[in-house]
Protein backbone atom coordinates (compact mmCIF):
# COMPACT_ATOMS: atom_id res chain seq x y z
CA UNK A 1 0.00 0.00 0.00
CA UNK A 2 1.74 3.31 -0.87
CA UNK A 3 1.73 6.50 0.99
CA UNK A 4 -1.52 8.03 -0.78
CA UNK A 5 -3.38 5.28 -0.37
CA UNK A 6 -2.85 4.91 2.78
CA UNK A 7 -3.38 8.33 3.44
CA UNK A 8 -6.47 7.98 1.89
CA UNK A 9 -7.22 4.97 3.94
CA UNK A 10 -6.68 7.43 7.14
CA UNK A 11 -8.94 9.88 5.72
CA UNK A 12 -11.87 8.04 5.98
CA UNK A 13 -10.82 6.39 9.11
CA UNK A 14 -10.74 10.13 10.37
CA UNK A 15 -14.26 11.35 8.95
CA UNK A 16 -16.04 8.43 10.34
CA UNK A 17 -14.42 8.26 13.58
CA UNK A 18 -15.86 12.13 13.83
CA UNK A 19 -19.35 11.50 12.67
CA UNK A 20 -19.70 8.35 14.76
CA UNK A 21 -18.28 10.31 17.53
CA UNK A 22 -20.37 13.20 17.04
CA UNK A 23 -23.51 11.14 17.08
CA UNK A 24 -22.73 9.66 20.11
CA UNK A 25 -22.26 12.77 22.17
CA UNK A 26 -25.87 14.14 20.75
CA UNK A 27 -27.68 11.17 21.69
CA UNK A 28 -25.51 11.30 25.12
CA UNK A 29 -26.73 7.44 26.32
CA UNK A 30 -25.28 8.07 29.64
CA UNK A 31 -27.08 11.07 29.66
CA UNK A 32 -24.47 12.82 31.53
CA UNK A 33 -22.93 16.36 31.08
CA UNK A 34 -26.09 16.90 28.59
CA UNK A 35 -25.62 20.41 27.36
CA UNK A 36 -21.71 20.09 27.21
CA UNK A 37 -22.00 17.24 25.26
CA UNK A 38 -24.95 18.42 23.26
CA UNK A 39 -22.45 20.92 22.20
CA UNK A 40 -19.07 19.05 21.73
CA UNK A 41 -21.08 16.89 19.40
CA UNK A 42 -21.91 19.88 17.27
CA UNK A 43 -18.01 20.56 17.15
CA UNK A 44 -17.42 17.19 16.58
CA UNK A 45 -19.77 17.47 13.67
CA UNK A 46 -18.39 20.33 12.02
CA UNK A 47 -15.24 19.36 12.74
CA UNK A 48 -15.46 16.30 10.25
CA UNK A 49 -16.54 18.70 7.56
CA UNK A 50 -12.98 19.91 7.30
CA UNK A 51 -11.87 16.05 5.67
CA UNK A 52 -15.50 16.00 3.22
CA UNK A 53 -13.63 17.49 0.29
CA UNK A 54 -10.70 14.97 0.54
CA UNK A 55 -13.59 11.96 1.28
CA UNK A 56 -15.44 13.03 -2.19
CA UNK A 57 -12.27 12.45 -3.95
CA UNK A 58 -12.40 9.11 -3.28
CA UNK A 59 -15.89 9.03 -5.70
CA UNK A 60 -15.08 8.20 -9.19
CA UNK A 61 -17.15 10.84 -10.53
CA UNK A 62 -15.85 14.95 -10.58
CA UNK A 63 -15.33 15.53 -6.87
CA UNK A 64 -17.35 18.89 -5.52
CA UNK A 65 -15.51 21.40 -3.72
CA UNK A 66 -17.34 21.50 -0.55
CA UNK A 67 -14.53 23.94 1.07
CA UNK A 68 -15.86 26.63 -1.59
CA UNK A 69 -19.58 26.70 -0.81
CA UNK A 70 -20.66 29.15 1.64
CA UNK A 71 -22.76 27.57 4.09
CA UNK A 72 -19.56 24.87 4.41
CA UNK A 73 -17.46 27.76 5.19
CA UNK A 74 -19.45 29.38 7.85
CA UNK A 75 -20.00 26.42 9.88
CA UNK A 76 -15.86 25.82 9.43
CA UNK A 77 -15.74 29.16 10.64
CA UNK A 78 -18.26 28.39 13.64
CA UNK A 79 -15.85 25.23 14.88
CA UNK A 80 -13.68 26.99 17.60
CA UNK A 81 -16.91 28.69 19.00
CA UNK A 82 -18.95 25.55 19.56
CA UNK A 83 -15.51 23.92 20.96
CA UNK A 84 -15.39 26.65 23.38
CA UNK A 85 -19.68 26.27 24.19
CA UNK A 86 -18.43 22.82 25.30
CA UNK A 87 -16.02 24.05 27.24
CA UNK A 88 -18.15 26.52 28.81
CA UNK A 89 -20.84 23.86 29.81
CA UNK A 90 -18.06 21.49 30.78
CA UNK A 91 -17.08 23.92 33.31
CA UNK A 92 -20.40 25.75 34.33
CA UNK A 93 -23.70 23.39 33.12
CA UNK A 94 -25.35 26.01 34.98
CA UNK A 95 -24.11 28.76 31.92
CA UNK A 96 -26.91 30.09 30.26
CA UNK A 97 -27.02 32.59 27.00
CA UNK A 98 -27.44 36.31 27.65
CA UNK A 99 -28.56 38.68 25.21
CA UNK A 100 -24.30 40.02 25.64
CA UNK A 101 -23.50 36.63 24.47
CA UNK A 102 -24.11 38.01 20.66
CA UNK A 103 -20.83 38.38 21.09
CA UNK A 104 -20.13 35.46 19.65
CA UNK A 105 -21.24 36.40 16.69
CA UNK A 106 -19.09 39.43 15.77
CA UNK A 107 -16.29 37.30 13.64
CA UNK A 108 -18.77 34.90 12.39
CA UNK A 109 -20.89 37.98 10.44
CA UNK A 110 -17.46 40.06 9.54
CA UNK A 111 -16.70 36.25 8.05
CA UNK A 112 -19.84 36.33 6.38
CA UNK A 113 -19.73 39.77 4.76
CA UNK A 114 -16.66 39.15 3.65
CA UNK A 115 -17.40 35.80 1.63
CA UNK A 116 -20.11 37.70 0.37
CA UNK A 117 -18.12 40.55 -0.72
CA UNK A 118 -15.97 38.26 -2.66
CA UNK A 119 -18.63 36.47 -4.35
CA UNK A 120 -20.02 39.71 -6.10
CA UNK A 121 -16.10 40.77 -6.94
CA UNK A 122 -16.43 43.61 -4.36
CA UNK A 123 -12.91 42.61 -3.51
CA UNK A 124 -10.35 44.46 -5.91
CA UNK A 125 -7.64 41.61 -5.93
CA UNK A 126 -7.54 38.03 -4.60
CA UNK A 127 -4.60 38.93 -1.77
CA UNK A 128 -6.59 41.20 -0.36
CA UNK A 129 -9.57 38.81 0.36
CA UNK A 130 -7.23 36.29 1.16
CA UNK A 131 -5.34 38.31 3.67
CA UNK A 132 -8.83 38.86 5.28
CA UNK A 133 -10.29 35.62 4.94
CA UNK A 134 -7.05 33.59 6.68
CA UNK A 135 -6.51 36.78 9.12
CA UNK A 136 -9.96 35.30 10.30
CA UNK A 137 -10.07 31.99 10.28
CA UNK A 138 -6.53 32.08 12.25
CA UNK A 139 -7.26 34.93 14.99
CA UNK A 140 -10.66 32.82 15.37
CA UNK A 141 -8.85 29.69 16.07
CA UNK A 142 -6.16 30.86 18.18
CA UNK A 143 -8.42 33.06 20.23
CA UNK A 144 -11.17 30.45 21.33
CA UNK A 145 -8.49 27.60 21.88
CA UNK A 146 -6.98 30.14 24.31
CA UNK A 147 -10.10 31.38 25.41
CA UNK A 148 -10.75 27.68 25.93
CA UNK A 149 -7.61 26.36 27.61
CA UNK A 150 -8.11 29.53 30.25
CA UNK A 151 -11.85 28.31 30.95
CA UNK A 152 -10.60 24.65 32.03
CA UNK A 153 -7.55 25.96 33.85
CA UNK A 154 -9.95 28.38 36.21
CA UNK A 155 -12.22 24.91 36.56
CA UNK A 156 -9.46 23.02 37.50
CA UNK A 157 -8.86 25.19 40.71
CA UNK A 158 -12.41 25.61 41.67
CA UNK A 159 -13.27 22.18 41.61
CA UNK A 160 -9.88 21.97 44.04
CA UNK A 161 -12.64 23.80 46.56
CA UNK A 162 -15.20 21.08 46.96
CA UNK A 163 -13.47 18.08 45.65
CA UNK A 164 -10.66 15.95 47.33
CA UNK A 165 -10.53 13.33 44.81
CA UNK A 166 -10.43 15.49 41.06
CA UNK A 167 -9.61 12.87 38.73
CA UNK A 168 -11.85 12.25 36.25
CA UNK A 169 -13.27 15.97 36.85
CA UNK A 170 -10.16 17.96 36.18
CA UNK A 171 -11.30 17.98 32.07
CA UNK A 172 -7.58 17.22 31.35
CA UNK A 173 -8.02 15.47 28.02
CA UNK A 174 -9.95 18.86 26.88
CA UNK A 175 -6.85 20.59 28.09
CA UNK A 176 -4.73 18.37 26.41
CA UNK A 177 -6.64 18.20 22.92
CA UNK A 178 -6.49 21.83 23.01
CA UNK A 179 -2.77 22.14 23.58
CA UNK A 180 -2.20 19.16 21.03
CA UNK A 181 -4.67 21.05 18.00
CA UNK A 182 -2.74 24.13 18.06
CA UNK A 183 0.25 22.52 18.07
CA UNK A 184 -0.17 20.83 14.95
CA UNK A 185 -2.20 23.69 13.56
CA UNK A 186 1.03 26.00 13.87
CA UNK A 187 3.69 23.05 12.08
CA UNK A 188 0.80 22.61 9.47
CA UNK A 189 0.18 26.26 8.78
CA UNK A 190 4.49 26.74 8.45
CA UNK A 191 4.83 23.92 6.69
CA UNK A 192 1.82 25.22 4.61
CA UNK A 193 3.81 28.13 3.78
CA UNK A 194 6.91 27.21 3.67
CA UNK A 195 6.63 23.69 1.55
CA UNK A 196 4.08 21.36 -0.77
CA UNK A 197 1.65 21.07 1.89
CA UNK A 198 0.26 17.97 0.43
CA UNK A 199 3.24 16.26 1.25
CA UNK A 200 3.16 16.67 4.80
CA UNK A 201 -0.84 15.87 4.86
CA UNK A 202 -0.13 11.82 5.62
CA UNK A 203 1.64 12.85 8.82
CA UNK A 204 -0.44 15.37 9.96
CA UNK A 205 -3.84 13.38 9.30
CA UNK A 206 -1.88 10.09 10.90
CA UNK A 207 -1.47 12.52 13.93
CA UNK A 208 -5.12 13.79 13.86
CA UNK A 209 -6.38 10.63 13.89
CA UNK A 210 -4.27 9.37 16.91
CA UNK A 211 -6.32 12.86 18.37
CA UNK A 212 -9.63 11.57 17.33
CA UNK A 213 -9.28 8.21 19.07
CA UNK A 214 -7.85 9.71 22.69
CA UNK A 215 -10.55 12.30 22.56
CA UNK A 216 -13.28 9.88 22.01
CA UNK A 217 -11.56 7.47 24.93
CA UNK A 218 -11.92 10.14 27.16
CA UNK A 219 -15.04 11.94 25.81
CA UNK A 220 -17.22 8.87 26.25
CA UNK A 221 -16.35 8.20 29.91
CA UNK A 222 -16.05 11.94 30.89
CA UNK A 223 -18.18 11.39 33.80
CA UNK A 224 -20.64 13.98 35.53
CA UNK A 225 -18.81 16.91 36.91
CA UNK A 226 -21.14 17.97 39.24
CA UNK A 227 -24.05 17.14 41.51
CA UNK A 228 -27.15 16.22 39.64
CA UNK A 229 -29.02 18.27 42.18
CA UNK A 230 -29.67 22.31 40.52
CA UNK A 231 -28.96 23.72 44.43
CA UNK A 232 -26.17 22.13 45.12
CA UNK A 233 -24.76 22.30 41.75
CA UNK A 234 -24.96 26.14 41.85
CA UNK A 235 -23.72 26.58 45.02
CA UNK A 236 -20.66 24.45 43.88
CA UNK A 237 -20.10 26.71 40.33
CA UNK A 238 -20.19 30.31 43.11
CA UNK A 239 -17.82 28.93 45.19
CA UNK A 240 -14.99 31.16 44.25
CA UNK A 241 -11.81 29.12 42.43
CA UNK A 242 -9.21 31.64 44.46
CA UNK A 243 -9.89 31.19 48.30
CA UNK A 244 -8.15 34.66 49.01
CA UNK A 245 -10.81 36.41 46.79
CA UNK A 246 -13.49 35.00 48.85
CA UNK A 247 -11.47 36.78 52.53
CA UNK A 248 -11.55 39.69 50.44
CA UNK A 249 -14.84 40.14 49.14
CA UNK A 250 -16.81 39.80 52.52
CA UNK A 251 -16.51 37.92 56.15
CA UNK A 252 -18.71 35.55 55.85
CA UNK A 253 -19.36 35.08 59.47
CA UNK A 254 -17.70 36.13 62.95
CA UNK A 255 -14.19 35.64 64.43
CA UNK A 256 -15.54 33.91 67.21
CA UNK A 257 -17.98 31.28 64.64
CA UNK A 258 -14.73 30.49 62.79
CA UNK A 259 -12.98 29.51 65.68
CA UNK A 260 -15.94 27.05 66.90
CA UNK A 261 -16.55 25.48 63.51
CA UNK A 262 -13.11 25.05 62.56
CA UNK A 263 -12.58 23.09 66.06
CA UNK A 264 -15.96 21.12 65.45
CA UNK A 265 -14.21 20.22 61.91
CA UNK A 266 -11.07 18.77 63.41
CA UNK A 267 -12.75 17.12 66.12
CA UNK A 268 -14.91 15.15 63.32
CA UNK A 269 -11.97 14.78 61.05
CA UNK A 270 -9.82 13.00 64.00
CA UNK A 271 -12.89 10.81 65.12
CA UNK A 272 -15.17 10.29 62.31
CA UNK A 273 -12.23 9.91 59.79
CA UNK A 274 -14.68 11.16 56.66
CA UNK A 275 -11.37 11.68 54.58
CA UNK A 276 -11.51 7.87 54.19
CA UNK A 277 -14.49 8.00 51.90
CA UNK A 278 -13.25 8.59 48.18
CA UNK A 279 -16.00 10.44 47.20
CA UNK A 280 -16.21 12.80 49.83
CA UNK A 281 -17.04 16.34 48.84
CA UNK A 282 -17.81 19.92 50.76
CA UNK A 283 -21.07 18.96 50.52
CA UNK A 284 -20.86 15.87 52.52
CA UNK A 285 -18.30 17.14 54.95
CA UNK A 286 -20.82 20.12 55.60
CA UNK A 287 -24.09 17.67 56.15
CA UNK A 288 -21.74 16.40 58.76
CA UNK A 289 -21.07 19.34 60.60
CA UNK A 290 -24.58 21.04 59.60
CA UNK A 291 -23.53 24.24 57.94
CA UNK A 292 -23.76 25.69 54.81
CA UNK A 293 -21.01 24.75 51.85
CA UNK A 294 -20.25 28.12 51.23
CA UNK A 295 -19.74 28.78 55.43
CA UNK A 296 -17.20 25.39 55.20
CA UNK A 297 -15.69 26.83 52.57
CA UNK A 298 -14.93 29.85 53.96
CA UNK A 299 -13.71 27.96 57.38
CA UNK A 300 -11.02 26.30 55.51
CA UNK A 301 -10.00 29.07 53.36
CA UNK A 302 -9.51 31.44 56.28
CA UNK A 303 -8.97 29.19 58.92
CA UNK A 304 -6.56 27.06 57.46
CA UNK A 305 -5.45 29.11 54.98
CA UNK A 306 -5.92 25.71 52.50
CA UNK A 307 -8.72 25.13 50.20
CA UNK A 308 -10.61 22.05 50.25
CA UNK A 309 -8.56 19.21 48.18
CA UNK A 310 -5.35 20.24 49.98
CA UNK A 311 -7.08 20.31 53.56
CA UNK A 312 -8.40 16.50 53.08
CA UNK A 313 -5.41 15.23 51.16
CA UNK A 314 -3.08 15.88 54.11
CA UNK A 315 -5.29 13.98 56.33
CA UNK A 316 -5.31 11.08 53.72
CA UNK A 317 -1.38 11.22 53.44
CA UNK A 318 -0.93 11.16 57.32
CA UNK A 319 -3.28 8.39 57.18
CA UNK A 320 -1.31 6.67 54.50
CA UNK A 321 2.06 7.43 56.39
CA UNK A 322 1.09 4.80 59.86
CA UNK A 323 0.30 2.55 57.29
CA UNK A 324 3.86 2.60 55.41
CA UNK A 325 5.74 2.35 58.70
CA UNK A 326 3.41 -0.69 59.94
CA UNK A 327 5.84 -3.61 59.56
CA UNK A 328 2.91 -5.83 60.32
CA UNK A 329 0.88 -4.34 57.26
CA UNK A 330 0.55 -6.29 54.16
CA UNK A 331 -1.14 -3.92 51.97
CA UNK A 332 0.15 -3.20 48.69
CA UNK A 333 0.96 0.28 47.70
CA UNK A 334 -2.17 0.62 46.02
CA UNK A 335 -4.21 -1.52 48.69
CA UNK A 336 -2.57 1.72 51.02
CA UNK A 337 -3.92 4.14 48.86
CA UNK A 338 -7.54 2.59 48.59
CA UNK A 339 -7.77 2.53 52.46
CA UNK A 340 -6.39 6.30 52.52
CA UNK A 341 -9.31 7.73 51.01
CA UNK A 342 -7.56 8.10 47.62
CA UNK A 343 -8.92 6.17 44.65
CA UNK A 344 -6.60 5.70 41.90
CA UNK A 345 -2.38 5.25 42.59
CA UNK A 346 -1.55 7.70 40.37
CA UNK A 347 -3.33 10.28 42.28
CA UNK A 348 -1.73 8.79 45.75
CA UNK A 349 1.79 8.98 44.30
CA UNK A 350 1.42 12.58 42.63
CA UNK A 351 -0.22 13.84 46.06
CA UNK A 352 2.22 12.17 48.14
CA UNK A 353 4.94 13.85 46.91
CA UNK A 354 4.08 16.67 46.53
CA UNK A 355 3.22 16.65 50.22
CA UNK A 356 6.32 15.16 51.57
CA UNK A 357 8.64 15.16 48.67
CA UNK A 358 9.30 11.31 48.65
CA UNK A 359 7.01 8.59 46.56
CA UNK A 360 4.98 6.33 48.98
CA UNK A 361 7.99 3.40 47.95
CA UNK A 362 10.55 6.09 49.09
CA UNK A 363 9.04 6.12 52.40
CA UNK A 364 8.29 2.73 52.65
CA UNK A 365 11.51 1.23 52.41
CA UNK A 366 13.30 3.53 55.00
CA UNK A 367 13.85 6.84 53.90
CA UNK A 368 10.81 8.59 55.70
CA UNK A 369 11.39 6.31 59.08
Amino acid sequence: MSTSELNRFIVVLIYGSLVLLSLLKLSNPLRVNRKANFWFGIFLFLWSSFWLDEVLTLVKEAPVEVHSIISVQMIQFLTPIMFYFSVLFYTNPSFKFKVSDLKYLVLPVIFGINIILKRFGEFENDAAFNFVFIGLILFQALFYTGLSYYTIRKHKKRIQQFSANTEGINLNWLEYITVIIFIINIVYVVYNLSYDSTALNFFINGAFLLVIYFVGYYALKQKEIYPLEEKQREELISIDEDPRTEEVKKKLISDEELLKIKSQLEEIMDKQKPYLDSELNLIRLSELLSISTHHLSYVINTGFKKNFFQYVNEYRIEYAKKLLKDSQSKLSILGIAYESGFNSKTSFNTTFKKLTDQTPSEYKNGSGL
